[in-house]
This record gives structure tokens, C-alpha cells and sequence, in this order.
């Protein structure tokens, strides 16, 4: 009898989501969204992937935005920069047109301020509610259930997005109104920027030096040098291999939007500028899609 409770409060529990965009972050994401029981429904640009999604988790696929949110209690999307956002949200066969009043749209890209508050505006005019909820910890992030999420937006609506972002999350927490989320997720841009610069030119030094870098990370990792960055891709760099993460053609627009914003507001940024310029020197190498930490390889390529 007590299993059973559980199991009706459960199911009380699940929701009906949509899910827009399924790339390396929003595939794995809706596919824990449909295997805690939520009834999820996903649209892709590409249908071909929506239809593989489809086929993997059980849950079902749409053509459009506008199919794919009928009913939904929460649409959740993933795409790729502030056009993609408004193409989804507000073009033809767009989600705003189709979702039900009081339904809860929530933004894990990461775009600009400005377009959030937009489309804050618009959904609000329309009868629905807007969280901007930018997500960091990367693909191995997405896949094991372990993003930090930063939002903005009204409480009452984070509040009741919290319990179904948390299906993905390690961490998720409003920072303030809207556009807060994405305002720290330019902070989290500008300070992994630095860091892995700071830990190409250290790895790049210990090879000049005729170090041992894993023996030289090994000791520098467990004090104040210590980062995720250094944990987690100092093998990576040292192996030269840069497919395992955030690309530098995504890590550049959101620089972009760094800066952009600080011009906006008074920020003065000159390593993040600097850093831009040094991923712009990657993509020249031909590695706009080589991860971030292929910093390492503009400093040898460079000598």
C-alpha cells in the first residue's frame, strides 16, 4: 500500500514537457526528463535526430515548435544563439503561438540579455512565463545528470521550474529578475576564459622546460592552482586531442556577448578580450570545433 502512494504521488508529480533542441546538451537532458516519467515530446531543427531521440528514449517527436508544445506544461529549450531563440519562440510555427496559457518556457541557451528580456516581454503579453536558465558543466555535464544552472525570472515561475530542472541539474538557483541567469553565465564565459588560458601557458611552459606536465599537475592540482579545468582536460591538452567539450566557435559567441554586454554596462574585460582573440587565432588553425582547451595548440603551433 505504501509503494503504491508513492508510486500515485509520483506520477502526480510528472509533467507533459516539450523539448526544443537536441544537441550534444538537449539530447542527454530530455532523455532524463523521459526517463524520470515525465511524458516528453522534443522538435529538432534536423528531424532525422528528433526521430533517433524518439526511437532511443520512448518519448515522442514533433515538426515543428509550434506541434511539438501542444499541452505542454513546460517547454524547455537548447539551441544555439539569440536568432535560433527567436526562430523557435516567435517564427513561423513558432512555441509562443501554440502553448497554453500558464505554461512555463525555459531558456538553457545562452544568449544575450537583451533578447531574454524580449521574449520575457512578448511571452508575458501572451499569458505564459519566461526563465532564462543558462547551463555550465559541458557534455559529460548533460549526459550524468550534473549541470549548474543559473537563472533569472519571476520567483513564482522558477519555483515551479526548479523541481523539473533539477532531473538534470547539480546545482540550480535563481540569481534575480530576468536576464540575471544569462548576466551569470557571462560571468562563468569570463572566468573560464582566464582559466584556461592560464592553464595552456602553464602546460606550455612545463614542455619548454622539459617538465613532466602530468607529474608537474599532479603537484600544482592539489593547491591553489587547483581547477575543473586543470582536473578534468590537463590529459586532453598534453595528448593533443581537443574533441571533448565546449567548442571554440560556441565559446566565441558567448565571448561575444561578454563583451558586448560589458561595453553595455561600464565592464572593463581586457583578458576576456585578449583570450577572444587568442580562440580567434584556434578557429584560423581550423579549429572552431576543436574544445576549448585547444589554447595549448595555439601556443605550440605558435612556438
Amino acid at each position: 500500500m505504501v509503494e503504491a502512494l508513492k508510486f500515485h504521488r509520483r506520477r502526480r508529480d510528472m509533467a507533459k514537457i516539450t523539448f526544443l533542441g537536441l544537441g550534444v546538451m538537449g539530447y542527454p537532458m530530455a532523455g532524463h526528463l523521459q526517463a524520470a516519467g515525465h511524458d516528453v515530446t522534443v522538435y529538432n531543427r534536423t528531424t532525422a535526430k528528433a526521430e533517433a531521440w524518439a526511437k532511443e528514449y520512448g518519448g515522442a517527436f514533433a515538426l515543428t515548435p509550434a506541434e511539438a508544445v501542444a499541452g505542454a506544461d513546460f517547454v524547455m529549450a537548447c539551441v544555439g544563439n539569440d536568432d535560433d531563440l527567436r526562430q523557435v519562440c516567435v517564427g513561423e510555427n513558432g512555441a509562443f503561438q501554440a502553448m497554453q496559457e500558464g505554461a512555463i518556457f525555459v531558456d538553457h541557451t545562452t544568449v544575450s540579455e537583451a533578447v531574454t528580456k524580449e521574449l520575457y516581454a512578448v511571452a508575458e503579453e501572451k499569458g505564459l512565463s519566461f526563465v532564462d536558465a543558462p547551463i555550465s558543466g559541458g557534455q559529460a555535464g548533460a549526459e550524468n545528470a550534473a549541470l549548474s544552472i543559473m537563472c533569472g525570472g519571476d520567483q513564482a515561475d522558477y519555483d515551479r521550474a526548479e523541481p523539473v530542472m533539477n532531473v538534470y541539474a547539480k546545482l540550480c538557483r535563481r540569481i534575480g529578475e530576468s536576464g540575471a541567469g544569462q548576466l551569470t553565465k557571462m560571468c562563468n564565459q569570463i572566468a573560464i576564459a582566464g582559466v584556461v588560458q592560464g592553464l595552456a601557458e602553464a602546460l606550455h611552459f612545463s614542455q619548454k622546460a622539459g617538465l613532466d606536465g602530468r607529474a608537474v599537475v599532479e603537484v600544482i592540482s592539489q593547491g591553489a592552482a587547483g581547477s575543473w579545468q586543470m582536473s578534468n582536460r590537463y590529459e586532453t591538452m598534453l595528448d593533443d586531442e581537443y574533441n571533448h567539450g565546449f567548442a571554440v566557435d560556441w565559446m566565441r559567441k558567448d565571448l561575444g556577448i561578454c563583451l558586448s554586454t560589458a561595453d553595455e554596462n561600464g565592464a572593463s574585460l581586457p583578458l576576456t578580450a585578449l583570450v577572444d582573440q587568442f580562440y580567434k587565432d584556434v578557429q584560423k588553425l581550423g579549429g572552431g570545433r576543436w574544445d576549448t582547451s585547444s589554447l595549448l595548440k595555439r601556443l605550440v603551433e605558435n612556438g
